[in-house]
């Protein structure tokens, strides 16, 4: 088994590595710290599983996602992320992911989720599951927000959790002009006018899980 473990943070990519040489009978592992990293092992060695974090330095990992199933539609992939809600999952199960963990996981529910995809299966944690079966469910209403990008989910995300433009800026290494570019954009998409709205509507639509106390006092 070749698997490709992408992530930036070197201490968390080791335990990816210490549960799969625990877990798996003599595996290959190779790790990529960043999205153009992990395209160039996808282009040039035979992986077989990458296991892959949303939140990467140079991308977001959903972006990498889907050049990884462009360069090779078969290739197993296991996204393993803090972020932890329903659009995330939507997204990364849209662009081909077999797999969607948060990294709360225990090491033996990412050994068994890996085992899975590996023989073809797909896997979501608990209180992701009702998202695979929305695939098979006919909706009267699509949302708004169901046409936003990776990105544009993140800076909405963090917007809606009390960051200010900067703090966004530095969580996802941006510029604060680009952030504010990506604001204008959520207000055009979402049909909005203040930053407040956006909040409203993050929060109304369970786009987001946690708000810091000043946000809650501002609605």
């Amino acid at each position: 088994m070749f698997v490709l473990i992408v992530d930036d943070h070197p201490l968390l990519r080791q335990a990816i590595k210490d549960v799969i040489l625990s877990y798996f009978s003599s595996p290959v592992v190779r790790e990529a710290s960043n999205g153009e990293e992990a395209i160039r092992v996808v282009r040039t060695e035979p992986v077989e599983m990458v296991v892959l974090d949303i939140s990467l330095p140079d991308s977001s990992g959903l972006t990498v996602l889907r050049r990884i199933k462009h360069l090779r539609p078969s290739l197993k992939c296991l996204i393993l992320t803090m972020h932890d809600h329903p659009q995330y999952v939507r997204l990364a199960m849209a662009h081909g992911a077999s797999g969607y963990l948060t990294k709360g996981a225990t090491p033996g529910e990412l050994s068994d989720a890996m085992r899975t995809i590996l023989s073809g299966g797909q896997v979501v944690m608990e209180s992701f599951r009702d998202v695979l079966d929305t695939r098979s469910k006919r909706r009267d209403i699509t949302w708004p927000h169901a046409s936003l990008s990776v990105r544009e989910m993140e800076v909405l995300a963090l917007l809606a959790k009390g960051c200010t433009a900067s703090q966004v800026a530095k969580r996802l290494k941006l510029s604060i002009k680009t952030v504010s570019t990506y604001r204008t954009r959520l207000l055009e998409k979402l049909q909005l006018e203040t930053t407040a709205d956006l909040i409203r509507y993050a929060v109304d639509h369970q786009l987001v899980r946690e708000r810091i106390s000043h946000v809650q006092n501002s609605l």
